[in-house]
Formats: C-alpha cells, sequence, structure tokens
C-alpha cells in the first residue's frame, strides 16, 4: 500500500507542500480561491499528511485550545483524493494524535469539534465514536449546549442556533458537485435522511456543527488501543 500518515506544525511548512496541499482542495471543493485556504491553513496548529508513494494525496488540518474545564480538538480541512478513500492510515495516526493530546492533559475531557459540508464526513461520526451531537435518534443536549456555545464563539453571526449550522458563503467553499451527491443507495438510511433534513443547504457551502467527545468508552473497540498507545510521528 505504502501509505505514511504524519503531523506537521503549520508554521514549518514548505511553500511546495502548502501548494500541493491547496491543489488537492481545489480538486474535491468549488467557489474558494487560495487566498482563503492559506489564511485558513495559518489558523490551524497542524496537519495531518498522508502520502501514497511519496506523494502527498490527503490532510486533515488541526486546532487545539482550552474551552472552561475541557480541550477542544477543531477540525479545519480533511480532504483525501478519491482514488484513496479506501486507505485507514490517516484515520489511525489521528486517533493516536487525540491519544497523545489526552496524555498531554491529563484529567480534562476532549472533544472533538468539526463542521461537516457532506454526508460522507458525517459517516464519520457514525463509524468513530458511540455518542455524537446530532444524533438521528439520541437527543445529546449537552452535548447540544457546548457545540452551541463553541459554534457561537467561532463563527459568530454565521451560525444558526436553531439549525445547527453554520451558513457559509459561497466564496467560503463548498463540495464540487460529484462529491456532494449523495448516492441513492444511501438516502434510504436514517442516518443520510437526518443529516439532508438537518442541513439541506449542503451543497451550497453550509456546515453542520458536530461534537462528540474522544475518550475510550465513546470510541468503538477496535480504535481503543490506538488512542491508549499512541504512537505519533513528527516532521519538520
Amino acid at each position: 500500500m505504502n501509505y505514511v500518515a504524519y503531523f506537521q506544525k503549520i508554521n514549518s511548512l514548505s511553500v511546495s507542500t502548502r501548494q500541493r496541499m491547496a491543489a488537492i482542495y481545489f480538486q474535491c471543493y468549488s467557489g474558494s480561491d487560495t487566498e482563503r485556504f492559506f489564511l485558513d491553513l495559518d489558523n490551524k496548529d497542524e496537519v495531518l499528511i498522508l502520502e501514497h508513494n511519496q506523494e502527498i494525496v490527503g490532510f486533515s488540518s488541526l486546532q487545539f485550545y482550552p474551552y472552561q474545564h475541557s480541550m477542544i480538538v477543531y477540525s479545519g480541512d480533511t480532504i483525501v483524493m478519491p482514488e484513496h478513500w479506501q486507505q485507514q492510515v490517516l484515520h489511525k495516526a489521528w486517533i493516536q494524535r487525540m491519544g497523545l493530546f489526552k496524555q498531554q492533559h491529563p484529567g480534562k475531557p476532549l472533544y472533538w469539534f468539526l463542521l461537516v459540508k457532506g454526508y460522507r464526513t458525517y459517516k464519520y461520526l457514525v463509524v468513530f465514536a458511540r455518542q455524537f451531537y446530532p444524533h438521528w435518534q439520541l437527543p445529546q443536549p449537552e452535548l447540544k449546549q457546548l457545540a452551541d456555545q463553541l459554534a457561537g464563539q467561532k463563527f459568530g453571526t454565521l451560525y444558526n442556533s436553531q439549525r445547527g449550522v453554520v451558513e457559509c458563503p459561497p466564496d467560503y467553499g463548498f463540495l464540487a458537485a460529484k462529491l456532494a451527491t449523495i448516492p441513492p443507495v444511501s438516502l434510504t438510511k436514517p442516518d443520510a435522511q437526518f443529516f439532508l433534513a438537518k442541513n439541506p443547504y449542503y451543497a451550497d457551502g453550509h456546515e453542520l456543527v458536530c461534537l462528540c467527545e474522544i475518550s475510550t468508552e465513546n470510541l468503538p473497540l477496535r480504535c481503543r488501543s490506538l488512542l491508549l498507545n499512541p504512537m505519533v510521528e513528527y516532521r519538520e
């Protein structure tokens, strides 16, 4: 397979790496421009980079910050080129980074705060968390309250708390049409129907606010050893 995933501080990224990341972004998203992409990237702390045969094929940017008595990890752009969607290396490295962060901040709960532009991203929560907000069957009033606070603080008037959606204008970027389409076979699934009901304008760039706790209890069994025994690679 020859996949490698590693982390790098944003301020250490080379010009060529930044340009490659932008090129990947604009294969999957429309509406935005390189200035906005780089501005968003510079507001993050580090990036998880996925390579295949020594070529960057995906990435996920991360921001860490304290909030009240908890720690927050906010996911920025997370993009993997479609021909590499089947790999699991990026996801495993991300969970291990969460494990390391928890070790660095013992005793404080860690919450994953993310904006979801498409159904495929929403499915990550279904796969990697037992409880999360928003869920089509399990109301999470405490998570909703925290999500409202975090989204209001970060996005101000763009956040529609009634809908739980950040109503981004088109020039913030939106999924390319080929990636925004939900397969017909998925439209009968309750999670897809819920996502569409919550965020009917996702194809225009509106983003659903999601939140879950990163803990051993909230991860599926197959992921817990990654959280508890993190092996994280950093590069400069």
